[in-house]
C-alpha cells in the first residue's frame, strides 16, 4: 500500500507590533518588543476504502498523531476532495480526534499537493510565539535626552507571554469561543471552587510495627 505523508512549513508570521525602534527612541508605555506568531502546517493522507478508514489506516493516522504529539492549541482540519464526501472516514477522525482533547476546525489551510483520488489528507496547523530581539540592551550605556523607555523594555514579560500561551493564535484575536461561551470564561473559577482542598480529609491512621532489634 503506498504510504503518502508530507509535511509543509507555512511561512506565515504575525507580529502584534509594527516595527522594533531604535535605541531611546519609544517615549510611550508600549513595549517596541511583541510577541511574532507563526503558524506551521503539516499534512498527511490516509485512504479511504469503502467510505471508511480501514484499520490499518486507522493505525497509521494514530502513530502520526502520536509522533507530531498532537496536543491542545493545535488545530486539526480535514480535506475532502470527494464529491458526496466520505462522511464514515470524517466521522471516524473525529473520534481519534476527540480523544485527544480536541475538535475539529472547520477552517482548512492551504495545503501543497493534489490529494489522491481515494484518499482525505488531515491537517495540523501549529502556531509558535517569539520575541525577536530580546533581550536588547543597545541603549545601556546611551544618554537618554528623549526620556524614552529602555530599549529592553517589555523584553521580559512578552517572552514569558508568548512562551505561557496555549493557542499562540489567541495572542492575534483572541479566543472567541471564551467571549462568546460564559461558561469557558468561569471554568478556571468553577474549578478552583468545587475542587476539594489538598489535605481536607481526616488523616489515617496506620499501624506500624518495630522490626529491629533494639528495646
Amino acid at each position: 500500500m503506498k504510504t503518502i505523508a508530507t509535511w509543509t512549513a507555512l511561512a506565515l508570521a504575525t507580529s502584534l507590533a509594527g516595527c522594533t525602534g531604535t535605541a531611546n527612541s519609544n517615549r510611550s508605555l508600549d513595549s517596541v518588543h511583541q510577541p511574532v506568531v507563526r503558524n506551521t502546517i503539516y499534512q498527511f493522507d490516509v485512504a479511504v476504502g469503502s467510505g471508511d478508514l480501514a484499520p490499518s489506516e486507522q493505525g497509521r493516522l494514530q502513530g502520526w498523531l502520536d509522533a507530531m504529539g498532537v496536543r491542545y492549541g493545535d488545530r486539526v482540519a480535514i480535506e475532502d476532495p470527494s464529491v458526496y464526501g466520505a462522511g464514515e472516514a470524517q466521522s471516524t477522525i473525529r473520534t481519534l480526534v476527540e480523544r485527544r482533547g480536541l475538535l475539529l476546525s472547520q477552517d482548512v489551510p492551504v495545503t501543497t499537493g493534489a490529494i489522491p483520488s481515494g484518499y482525505v489528507r488531515v491537517v495540523v496547523t501549529r502556531a509558535s510565539a517569539q520575541v525577536p530581539g530580546c533581550p536588547d540592551w543597545s541603549s545601556k550605556s546611551s544618554i537618554n535626552f528623549n526620556n524614552a523607555t529602555s530599549s529592553n523594555y517589555g523584553c521580559a514579560t512578552n517572552s514569558n507571554l508568548a512562551a505561557m500561551v496555549a493557542d499562540p493564535n489567541d495572542l492575534i484575536k483572541g479566543n472567541r469561543a471564551t467571549v462568546n461561551d460564559p461558561n469557558s470564561a468561569t471554568r478556571a473559577i468553577k474549578t478552583y471552587r468545587e475542587k476539594p482542598q489538598t489535605g481536607a480529609g481526616e488523616l489515617k491512621d496506620t499501624a506500624t510495627s518495630n522490626s529491629g532489634g533494639g528495646k
